[in-house]
């Protein structure tokens, strides 16, 4: 099968990879087209001992770092008008914005943005890490954690607080939870499902919602009751026991992609 035939079907998620790690659209596109037209000149240049996705985006990339043709006009009034999202991807320094991109909105495993990178697994992992830690200091918020186990609930602080966010308070029922919201809006809620009373951390959240738009990330040992398609659907599920890395991912993803990501919490 020819380059051309094997790459058609992944350029699509590959200009929308270039529009978040350049900027603008226009600009993307502008990379695009390169690696394409230096493909055409020179089709050794592509990896063929790779899968098809990931010698695209690792032939992209090394385009990308060795070229100057980003036409986004920082700084200007275009930049400005860039979305929450598009400007927290802007301050995140080159390296780790491109593993967090292909790791959280391309999906890839550590191993193929390894693959992608040109570096180790661990490597990779360090600088998606890395990521992680600037995202953080940019979304900083308040939380509320949704959770009836002591020992979990202070697990959970303590990793919330290493990323530099504040835990507005502990509730281990929907009643308790609610009346948290109404004392102080979170920016982030972690919330479990079967909480000490019988409650459900499912409703109290659905009731939160009601309220406020806030993002959640459930963290339970019991995920199958999540995915039934009913509201709302898990955008961000953990399941117990965690690992402590993963929810860290979870938490700052979470912020990053939410809408009013950078502004803390009234």
């Amino acid at each position: 099968m020819s380059i051309a035939k094997e790459i058609a079907p992944h350029l699509p998620y590959l200009r929308r990879f270039a529009r978040a790690l350049t900027g603008t659209q226009n600009s993307g596109d502008a990379y695009v087209v390169a690696m394409l037209e230096a493909l055409v000149l020179d089709p050794s240049a592509f990896p063929r001992d790779l899968n098809p996705r990931i010698g695209l985006y690792r032939t992209f990339l090394k385009l990308w770092s060795s070229v100057g043709l980003n036409t986004a006009e920082s700084g200007t009034a275009a930049s400005l008008n860039h979305s929450p999202v598009e400007r927290n991807l802007e301050a995140l320094t080159p390296r780790p914005r491109q593993a967090f991109l292909l790791r959280t909105v391309e999906g890839f495993s550590i191993d193929e943005v390894a693959s992608i990178m040109d570096v180790s697994a661990a490597d990779a992992a360090g600088l998606v890490q890395t990521a992680g830690q600037e995202i953080a200091e940019q979304v900083a918020t308040d939380v509320l954690i949704i959770e009836d186990e002591p020992i979990i609930a202070l697990d959970i602080e303590t990793m919330v607080e290493e990323l530099g966010h504040t835990v507005t308070g502990v509730a281990r029922t929907q009643r308790e939870a609610i009346a948290l919201v109404a004392k102080k809006r979170p920016g982030l809620v972690l919330a479990d499902i079967q909480l000490a009373d019988g409650s459900s951390g499912l409703d109290a959240v659905n009731e939160i919602l009601a309220s406020i738009d806030v993002p959640v990330i459930f963290i339970t040992a019991y995920p199958e009751r999540l995915l039934t398609g009913d509201r709302p659907e898990p955008a961000f599920l953990i399941t117990k026991p965690f690992q402590p890395e993963a929810v860290k991912a979870a938490i700052s993803q979470a912020l990053f992609f939410d809408r009013r990501a950078g502004r803390k919490a009234a």
